[in-house]
């Protein structure tokens, strides 16, 4: 690593938030195994499409047509309202375990946190508090502010310069390999968190800290 990072940034789903509830219910109500993982591919994929196309659909809406297009795909169907409380699962999601005391840690060893994350504002808000961790954060920001998802650069480039420091003076720590790419590529040093399934991109730069969980990645933030 090059220098001590003055900010950290933190992903939001997955990376601090478990996001199993939501699973078990995407597979129930669509009756298969791997309808998740498929659907949310699809929300990341379209997300993606919308910003590599000069538009911007919130990512709820993008959520909702992605899931309407798997329900099609799979011959199931759902009402509008049956829609609405699956997918709201994702607003009251819980820490994983090693979440808030690897938080803690990283507060009381004086670093400044923030949020990116590419949910609206509205279900960044309300993840946060109902996960009991907004207090850790001095900073929160969608990605709604600049209507591009991550990984776009100026993504990137607005979260550091919203905190005023440089790119280099700040550190993504995301559980998405696309996400520590993005982040990469845009000049921000980072920590892949490896949540169990998670893989780092072969054809990209090495994260500076890879670790299993929090814990270990805050072990080495804590050797500076």
């Amino acid at each position: 690593m090059k220098v001590k990072p003055k900010l950290l940034i933190f992903d939001v789903n997955e990376t601090l938030l478990d996001l199993t509830p939501l699973k078990e219910k995407v597979n129930a109500v669509l009756e298969n195994k791997n309808a998740f993982d498929i659907w949310f591919r699809m929300l990341l994929h379209y997300s993606l499409v919308e910003t590599a196309t000069g538009s911007y659909k919130d990512f709820g809406s993008i959520g909702k047509a992605t899931f309407r297009m798997l329900m099609s795909q799979l011959g199931v169907s759902l009402s509008d309202s049956q829609i609405e409380v699956v997918l709201g699962t994702i607003r009251n999601l819980p820490p994983h375990k090693d979440v808030i005391p690897g938080l803690t840690k990283l507060k009381e060893s004086g670093f400044s946190t923030m949020v990116l994350t590419n949910s609206s504002t509205q279900a960044m808000t309300a993840q946060l508090e109902f996960a009991a961790i907004a207090r850790f954060f001095d900073a929160t920001v969608s990605v709604e502010k600049i209507n591009k998802y991550k990984p776009h650069p100026e993504t990137y480039k607005y979260a550091t310069d919203h905190f005023k420091v440089l790119p280099e003076e700040a550190m993504m720590l995301a559980a998405h390999a696309w996400d520590i790419l993005g982040a990469k590529r845009g000049g921000l040093q980072t920590a892949f968190i490896q949540r169990p399934g998670k893989q780092v991109y072969p054809l990209a730069d090495a994260a500076d800290i890879i670790g299993k969980d929090l814990t270990e990645i805050t072990e080495v933030l804590g050797e500076f």
